[in-house]
């Protein structure tokens, strides 16, 4: 079976990782320190994509307000 994510995607990740573990790793426009282990995931696999690694590509997003709706119903 083929591989999911390449390997340097994995490096990506990887790196991430190390950096919010040392505290250095900020988020996007805000600027803000990463604590989350899923969003330095999620930045690494991000910068990955940026430069056409071998990444599947992000999840739609589900949405709150239908399900809200059939929940009121």
């Amino acid at each position: 079976m083929a591989r999911k994510y390449s390997k340097k995607a994995s490096a990506k990740v990887g790196r991430a990782m190390k950096k919010r573990k040392a505290g250095t790793l900020k988020s996007g426009r805000s600027g803000k320190k990463v604590t989350s282990r899923k969003q330095a995931i999620a930045i690494g696999l991000s910068e990955a994509r940026a430069e056409g690694k071998k990444v599947p590509k992000k999840a739609a997003k589900k949405k709150k307000a239908a399900k809200k709706r059939k929940a009121k119903k």
